[in-house]
């Protein structure tokens, strides 16, 4: 596609000549970008192109070669998509005309002197988004002359109450539409951390390429002319744009990994946003970019709704359920020897990321309009293809598991019982151990409005845990995906536990500090809840882990057998060296310890913990006052604080406003406990707040985090 910037200068004319004498051309056009772009609040975007909103006018000024003559009409045309046609409204053709009409495109002349027309075009607020070609058509005496005059960019409007898409409020529109940095929530429920992430939907070519992400997606390559007419609607934009962003099924953005070996790529915890990755898939010719994880999915589809003028929102769901099979359980297993088990295709993440969209859904009726769940990490299959959403947040926290997109597995994702199940391999049974309803779903997050705080969420996607319309919801739901089943008092659909209460009780705590290259000590706590002697066999173990639960290594293991006096509680010591962990740690630092208690007797008693460990600190300081245009000094500082050198160490730095493109800095080796000290230049673009995001990286360590908010003067 030919892209024609909008400058005074820069022109394209076509004349489809149909009569020897009829030599109309336009000498110039005035795009009055500045102007056009501060009315349709798309002034933030770096570049040239005229980005308009639909549902709104903006003027162009047009310089014929000599006046229109009487009996020349002047009319428009505007077209989007490779085969435009009127009757699917990705074509328009009107006159100029004395006052905007409201449902469909038209024109009106604002002024006129000597050659020179000021003409102002409406654009009707159900238009597709996307790039458009703007042409003027001169009929008179018999012959037509058509003046290409140039192309820009219609997107979605939230500043216009008739669009979909319409926000009212001033500070979340500010925030959901026009901030181009943030920060995603990660970790576990005991240890929730924020990573910071560059969105960048301002930058060069960023928004660009977001458009040519709908052009390769299935939908455009099976039939064009549709897909482009559906371009209107937020919710069909941003389904597609969820099943777009993962490379399952397309030549989608971002190629998936949760095995903990990311040759070939990049690990996926050292991106620090979507700019670099959106102009990797360019670069490579779309193909898709290595690796993501469920941030980096939602990072980088948060970029692509806002860049489009749809509002969204990063979220993270602690303890989040992913249910392979619309049950509403997970199911969980471990072996007697105290191992989790990869068994199953049910599993419950650490944390789990996804985004929501703020629009309307007259499909469901005013009271699901709001936000939308959307989420662009590959789960499971929806009518054929690795999409999900957009799913309303009220019908989520209603039980409305029957309405459109993917409510059975959203609503699972934060509302799911957990079943725990012991499987002995030697006798290929497994028995339940026991069932949780109230551990998935919880903490669920997003940044605060005009801060980096943590706004809890969890109330808009389900009444309070325990409350009698909590299981009312849950019941609809159930009762709704499996209308014969009957419910018992567990909610895994009548399974009674005949098992009696357990008579012992068990917790691990952590009694030292959690840090990389450190012992990792904890305590097993085992409590007696009986009035009679216990003697309890405990097998335990510990594992690395990707934050989703996958199994990386066991590290390692211990079995001892305790007597407990009545109503007894004593501590069993865990130590786990660096030795054991370090070559099977991942950049999530994560290790699950599992133990695997019983008494003579008695069912088995399964406590489990996740520990995270903190990195080292990556501090960065700003060296001087930030004024845009003017280089400024960043130091960053690091210590290693292990008892060997580091080696392979880069310093990855980027930040929309501050630096153009990314900063990669080759940092030398570090002996055991030595600090590095490097200084790198950055140069503001924008005044205001802006965010430096680094990445550091070395044998030792695979992702270090740091941000720095710096306020830059004008």
């Amino acid at each position: 596609m030919a892209i024609i910037h909008c400058s005074k200068n820069n022109l394209s004319t076509v004349l489809e000549d149909a009569g020897k004498s009829q030599d109309l051309k336009t000498q110039n056009i005035d795009w009055k970008t500045t102007s056009n772009r501060q009315a349709h609040h798309t002034d933030k975007f770096y570049g040239q192109n005229l980005i308009l909103r639909r549902g709104q006018s903006f003027d162009v000024s047009l310089t014929l070669n000599r006046p229109l003559r009487s009996e020349e009409k002047l009319k428009f045309i505007v077209s989007t998509g490779p085969s435009p046609s009127e009757p699917a409204r990705t074509k328009a053709v009107f006159s100029l005309s004395n006052g905007a009409s409201g449902g469909s495109w038209s024109a009106q002349l604002t002024s006129q002197q000597h050659n020179t027309l000021v003409v102002s075009i409406f654009s009707p607020v159900n238009a597709p988004i996307g790039w458009y070609t703007l042409s003027a058509l001169v009929s008179g005496q018999g012959s037509d002359v058509t003046l290409k005059l140039g192309m820009f960019i219609l997107l979605f409007n939230p500043w216009l109450q008739a669009d979909g898409v319409f926000m009212s409020n001033h500070a979340e529109r500010e925030e959901y539409v026009q901030e181009d940095a943030g920060i995603i929530f990660v970790g576990s429920t005991n240890r929730i951390g924020m990573v910071g992430w560059n969105f960048g939907q301002f930058e060069g070519d960023i928004l660009s390429i977001c458009l040519s992400i709908l052009d390769n997606s299935l939908n455009f390559r099976r039939d064009s002319p549709t897909d482009v007419a559906r371009r209107s609607d937020p919710k069909y934009v941003s389904r597609v744009l969820s099943a777009m962003i993962n490379s399952n099924d397309d030549s989608g953005v971002v190629a998936g990994n949760w095995s903990g070996n990311y040759v070939g790529g990049l690990d996926p915890r050292n991106w620090n946003g979507s700019v670099e990755i959106l102009k990797e898939w360019k670069k490579s010719g779309f193909r898709p970019v290595r690796y993501g994880q469920c941030w980096v999915f939602a990072g980088t589809l948060n970029t692509a709704l806002r860049a489009l003028g749809i509002p969204s929102r990063v979220i993270t769901n602690f303890n989040s359920a992913h249910d392979t099979d619309r049950n509403l359980s997970v199911d969980v297993y471990y072996d007697p020897k105290g191992n989790p088990l990869d068994k199953g295709s049910d599993s419950v993440w650490n944390f789990h990321v996804w985004n929501e969209a703020w629009f309307v859904r007259p499909d469901l009726g005013p009271s699901y309009s709001g936000w939308q769940v959307l989420d662009a990490t590959p789960q499971e299959r929806s009518q054929g293809v690795f999409q999900c959403g957009p799913a309303s947040v009220v019908a989520v926290r209603e039980g409305d598991v029957n309405l459109d997109f993917d409510m059975p597995f959203v609503f699972a994702e934060v509302n799911a019982d957990r079943i725990t199940w012991i499987y002995d391999a030697s006798l290929n049974t497994h028995k339940q151990n026991s069932s949780d309803s109230h551990s998935v779903g919880r903490y669920i997050s997003t940044k605060a409005i005009g801060s980096y705080s943590r706004m809890d969420v969890t109330e808009k996607y389900k009444y309070p845990e325990g409350s009698n319309q909590e299981r009312q919801v849950f019941e609809k739901a159930l009762g709704k995906l499996k209308p014969n089943s009957s419910f018992g008092p567990t909610s895994a659909g009548g399974l009674e536990n005949e098992e009696r209460e357990p008579s012992i009780a068990g917790k691990f705590k952590v009694t030292g500090i959690l840090a990389v290259g450190k012992e990792v000590n904890m305590a097993l706590m085992l409590k007696n809840l009986t009035r009679d002697m216990k003697t309890v066999t405990v097998n335990m173990t510990a594992w690395t882990i990707v934050y989703n639960g996958t199994l990386v290594h066991e590290v390692w293991k211990d079995s001892v057998t305790i007597s407990l006096d009545p109503e007894e509680e004593i501590q069993h010591p865990v130590k786990i060296t660096y030795a054991q962990y370090e070559k099977h740690l991942k950049a999530d630092n994560m290790i699950r310890t599992t133990a695997v208690c019983q008494a003579f007797d008695e069912s088995e008693v399964v406590v489990e913990r996740d520990v995270i460990l903190d990195n080292p600190t990556l501090t960065l300081e700003l060296l001087d006052q930030a004024q845009v245009r003017k280089p400024v000094n960043v130091q960053m500082l690091f210590s290693n604080p292990l008892d060997e050198p580091v080696k392979n160490c880069v310093l990855m730095v980027e930040g929309s406003g501050l630096l153009l493109g990314s900063l990669r800095i080759d940092v030398p080796a570090l002996r055991p406990k030595e600090r590095s000290r490097v200084r790198f230049e950055i140069l503001p673009t924008r005044s205001g707040t802006k965010q430096l995001l680094a990445d550091f990286s070395c044998n030792k360590f695979p992702a270090i985090k740091a941000m720095l908010s710096i306020d830059v003067a004008e």
